[in-house]
């Protein structure tokens, strides 16, 4: 009798056995990306991990499973993790562009993750997007939000957090940056908007504006060749007399 790892997800912490009872058995042939990338993967390593291949369904059929819409650099990434039970820590990448990459490989890992249902690997893969973005001082824009909230369930903490950093981005006195570069993310999905308007009530502290029905009302009117309400006016016959208009 084999014993059972102590940490299940880890391969490292397998007994001989354990190990090469999982590498035995069926071959799985998985096609990953637009073009088709192909990987054939063990069968019972997979299942060990999650439910999603030991079901037969028309998703697995005939030992083949599909997945063009996923990345393949995200793929690597499980291969090397379900083979050696890890990931490559994004602090050992040099340079912020390369950082960005890879933390951005770490996004689509998560996404892949949400489709085949290795939820332990998800954790993995967002503290490494998390890290990945604080150390290039590189965040999501809006195409990369996009599938976040497509693929994911409301109460994802992936939207979460992409929400959170728009949110930062948006209020960032350094930044002045305008909401409208997320109109896209808004009108895909309005659960976006939501949770980024519910960070920033969060992130203030429930700080309250100023009440918009009491002081000057000029702002909220209608003025030509954009005059304000205190516009000042001069007549022809007496320089020093004014009127203001408002």
């Amino acid at each position: 009798m084999s014993q059972a790892p102590t940490n299940p997800s880890d391969i490292s912490c397998f007994s001989a056995d354990t190990f090469a009872d999982l590498l035995s058995g069926d071959l799985l042939d998985i096609s990953v990306g637009p073009d088709s990338k192909r990987w054939s993967l063990h069968r019972n390593l997979l299942a060990h991990h999650s439910a999603f291949f030991s079901q037969e369904s028309d998703t697995l059929k005939d030992g083949k499973l599909d997945l063009p819409n996923e990345d393949t650099s995200a793929f690597r990434l499980l291969v090397k993790w379900l083979y050696q039970g890890h990931i490559q820590d994004v602090s050992t990448i040099r340079g912020a562009e390369k950082k960005w990459d890879y933390a951005y490989a770490c996004q689509n890992l998560y996404l892949l993750c949400e489709t085949i249902g290795i939820h332990v690997l998800k954790n993995i893969a967002i503290d490494q997007f998390r890290k990945g973005c604080a150390e290039s001082r590189l965040v999501p824009g809006a195409e990369e939000i996009k599938p976040i909230y497509e693929r994911t369930a409301a109460g994802s903490p992936f939207r979460k957090l992409v929400s959170k950093i728009a949110a930062r981005q948006i209020m960032d006195p350094d930044l002045k940056r305008d909401a409208s570069v997320y109109r896209d993310c808004f009108q895909a999905n309005p659960d976006f908007a939501v949770d980024v308007l519910n960070a920033i009530r969060d992130g203030t502290e429930g700080m309250l504006l100023d009440d918009p029905t009491k002081g000057n009302g000029c702002q909220y009117h209608v003025h030509e060749n954009g005059d304000n309400c205190h516009k000042t006016v001069h007549f022809e016959d007496d320089d020093d007399a004014t009127i203001v208009v408002g």
